[in-house]
């Protein structure tokens, strides 16, 4: 019999929410990808003068240090989300990104104050780790949670269209200071630091956003049982099937999204040999088509289940990744480039539009957003954090086609994942939080 704690919602709060939620995962991610877009510019800034690649290892090294908070970020948030609420998690996150942003665009350069200059920047893509971390199981909850059923597929894709979008204002803030705002040279000496200072002046507004957003009927309903059994890991180890699922679906797909997303821009000027200001345009129209993919294939997921869209994505990712990637290297027009950046984000589509209704949809209320966000961040520090780093390195061994043969590799075995694993949609969790008579109690 279902439990009523709270008023149902109408649609227009149920949509405002969803709004709000949403916004403010576009500015997380905003200040997140700031930080990858900007790199070519304010490499030199934080460290020794080298050449090219020796300096962007070390800023991919800083950005895979910033993956190493996102377990703790996904642990502790969720621990906070699944006791306290997901609102007042997400306005947690979003104000830890704001703090993050902000120490990047004060921070002196290496000239100035010597190793303390990388420090600071470690510091503060740790902080920005562990509010992301926070922010991606916390967020996935809450828009899952508060979609209904038949659409949940299509709202819950929006996490990636604000993700997305976020990247895409990065980008396109960096098109109009290269274009139209600033020279090459002002760019590399102080114009690398507007999006940061532009990135925690928005954070600002999310949060403000934040403070309206309804709670959800589930941990509304969640909240009324045993507090004992929310948010903790000895209860999420209860769940290990749900946990190594989540691993699994998640190792090849967030490896082929940043392979995809974030490293084209380098890959395209370090190997490609185009100008940074072309790598940037064909990253900015690929990531715009990808954006509204997203919603397609996320309803498309509500008609036909969850894991007929991610056996496509492992199928066509072990057989053609290696493909595109040998293609974008080998590009010499923007157009070519545009195609298979285009071809390998089309692939990716059937991982990144459902993967967060998909982890949602495996765990109960009362251990939710630490289900979805900790074993997520683990594997996404693990894989997705060290893509750029992996594919620099092999690159400067000689050796960059392995890179290639490693994402397909990795993508083969979440296919093997996504072949076993039952389809949610069909048996979700969700569905059931007001159903469950206690919340201890798991199937």
């Amino acid at each position: 019999m279902r439990m009523d704690a709270t008023a149902p919602m109408t649609p227009t709060q149920r949509l405002r929410s969803i709004f709000s939620g949403s916004v403010g995962n576009l500015v997380e991610w905003y200040d997140w990808y700031a930080y990858s877009a900007f790199a070519i510019y304010f490499a030199p800034h934080f460290f020794p003068k080298g050449d090219t690649t020796a300096q962007l290892l070390d800023t991919a090294a800083v950005f895979a240090v910033g993956f190493l908070m996102r377990p703790v970020g996904g642990w502790l948030m969720g621990l906070y989300a699944d006791r306290h609420g997901r609102k007042a998690a997400l306005m947690l996150s979003v104000l830890l990104m704001c703090a993050g942003s902000l120490l990047i665009a004060v921070a002196p350069g290496y000239e100035r104050i010597g190793i303390a200059a990388p420090a600071l920047l470690v510091f503060a893509r740790l902080l920005q780790g562990l509010s992301v971390g926070g922010e991606y199981g916390t967020s996935a909850t809450y828009l899952s949670e508060m979609a209904q059923s038949k659409h949940r597929g299509f709202w819950s894709s929006f996490q990636y269209v604000t993700l997305v979008m976020g990247q895409l204002l990065a980008l396109a803030l960096l098109v109009l200071l290269q274009r139209a705002l600033l020279t090459e040279e002002q760019l590399h000496d102080w114009g690398w630091r507007i999006p940061f200072v532009v990135g925690a002046l928005c954070a600002v507004t999310a949060l403000w956003l934040r403070r309206g957003m309804q709670e959800t009927e589930s941990f509304a309903v969640a909240r009324t049982r045993d507090t004992k059994q929310r948010g903790s890991l000895r209860v999420l180890m209860q769940h290990p099937r749900e946990v190594l699922t989540v691993i699994g679906l998640t190792m090849g797909g967030t490896l082929s999204f940043y392979t995809f997303t974030t490293y084209p821009q380098k890959f395209l000027v370090n190997t490609g040999g185009f100008s940074k200001a072309d790598a940037t345009l064909i990253s900015a129209v690929s990531l715009f088509v990808f954006m509204l993919l997203q919603p397609i294939v996320g309803a498309l997921s509500d008609r036909t289940g969850r894991r007929p869209i991610l056996i496509a994505f492992g199928v066509l990712g072990t057989l053609f990744t290696y493909t595109i990637l040998s293609g974008i290297a080998a590009s010499r027009t923007v157009m070519d480039a545009f195609v298979w950046v285009m071809s390998g984000l089309l692939i990716v589509s059937g991982y990144t539009s459902i993967n967060a209704v998909v982890k949602a949809e495996l765990f109960p209320a009362h251990i939710r957003a630490l289900g979805v966000g900790l074993p997520y961040a683990l594997t996404v520090s693990v894989f997705g954090g060290t893509a750029e780093y992996i594919a620099l390195w092999f690159k400067q061994i000689g050796h960059e086609s392995w890179f290639y043969v490693y994402v397909t590799a990795c993508v083969a075995v979440s296919l093997g994942v996504y072949a076993l694993m039952r389809d949610t949609k069909l048996h979700s969790r969700i569905d059931r939080d007001h159903d469950i008579p206690n919340a201890g109690e798991h199937a």
